[in-house]
């Protein structure tokens, strides 16, 4: 049985089956161990994201009881276990602080609905809601999802929470706030790297900090303590973030060392982007994710390959979310095929034929 399998609690089950009480633990602790990277977040870049993360959860709890209501579940067990807020929070996290309001409804709705529960609900989906969320966003909307604010040191006059309203329900144009959208560090990298700019050019950029990006360094430290509070409590095993994190700088370092005025070094790819929200809070999503150790190590490095890859050679500027899906479809192969030897087992002979 996958992680996370059999949570549906109206349909009975064995007592090994995980009780909806364990569910709602785990997940409130997931968003106490979140509230630091928000904090930074907001701190560093305005009322956006708790703007994105307030419409994403009122419109993803709306969608699963809609849907809840369809299949004939109760409402109560599954609204309160938390599953549908923390993929809210996880999809708003990605998204610009100044989306229009309709991005984090429509991404709530793909991830509920079309990842989730027309798969039957926590437990079954193949994919990671979120991330099948923002993916699709990001396919269908390249525009509004490339249109991300400067961090607060860098604005003239940062909008207060009323402004950001006011901003994200009005859409681009309302209240002048265009001026404090750029492009994020990893599209000024992008741009520079394709106008054959030498790194020292590019790192002189504003939206530069002194490791990655301007803000983006510290909201990624702040993921970084998140997550290991994760490791230390035991909500999560500390193989696929290791996996992502070690096999990401591994592969950055080596690019750096062969050319350093064409690569940044891993710090950048480490503190810049999703990269720590990614590998703590989305790559260890436990129906999603494989579930032997050895397959968490595989899928981790996996993540952290393809976030390079998509970064250095793709046509987005971040691969966090591609990644994750894409791993995701090697996750039965990965545990069917590394799973722990039964202890006391002995290994099958190989014969000779004779």
């Amino acid at each position: 049985m996958r992680a996370g399998q059999g949570l549906d609690v109206a349909q009975g089950g064995a007592p090994f089956i995980p009780p909806a009480k364990r569910v709602r633990r785990i997940m409130t602790l997931v968003l106490v161990a979140l509230a630091p990277g928000i904090l930074a977040y907001t701190v560093l870049f305005g009322w956006g994201p708790l703007v994105n993360i307030t419409l994403a959860t009122a419109s993803a709890l709306g969608f699963e009881a809609l849907m809840l209501r369809i299949r004939r579940r109760p409402l109560g067990p599954f609204l309160a276990d938390g599953s549908a807020v923390v993929t809210a929070v996880l999809l708003a996290l990605c998204l610009p602080p100044l989306a229009p309001w309709w991005l984090p409804v429509l991404g709530s709705f793909i991830a509920i609905v079309g990842a989730k529960q027309l798969y039957g609900g926590l437990g079954y989906n193949p994919f990671n809601p979120a991330m099948a969320g923002y993916a699709v966003l990001l396919i269908a909307f390249p525009l509004e999802l490339s249109t991300w604010t400067l961090p607060l040191a860098l604005q003239q006059a940062p909008a207060d929470l009323a402004a950001t309203i006011a901003y994200s329900l009005g859409g681009a144009g309302t209240g002048g706030l265009d001026a404090m959208t750029a492009a994020t560090p990893l599209d000024r990298l992008r741009t520079g790297v394709g106008l054959g700019e030498a790194m020292t050019e590019i790192r002189a950029a504003p939206v530069f900090g002194i490791l990655a990006g301007r803000g983006w360094e510290w909201v990624n430290l702040a993921f970084l303590g998140g997550g290991v509070l994760l490791v230390l409590m035991r909500v999560i095993s500390w193989h696929i973030p290791v996996a992502v994190v070690g096999s990401l700088a591994l592969i950055s370092g080596i690019a750096f060392f062969l050319g350093p005025n064409h690569y940044p070094g891993p710090l950048f790819h480490l503190l810049g982007g999703a990269t720590m929200l990614g590998a703590f809070f989305i790559a260890t999503d436990p129906v999603t994710a494989a579930t032997t150790p050895s397959g968490k190590l595989v899928y981790g490095a996996g993540i952290g390959v393809l976030i390079y890859a998509i970064r250095a050679w793709g046509g987005y500027p971040d691969g966090v979310a591609f990644a994750v899906l894409l791993m995701g479809l090697t996750v039965p192969l990965l545990d069917t095929y590394l799973r722990p030897r039964i202890f006391g087992a002995r290994r099958p002979r190989v014969r000779d034929g004779s």
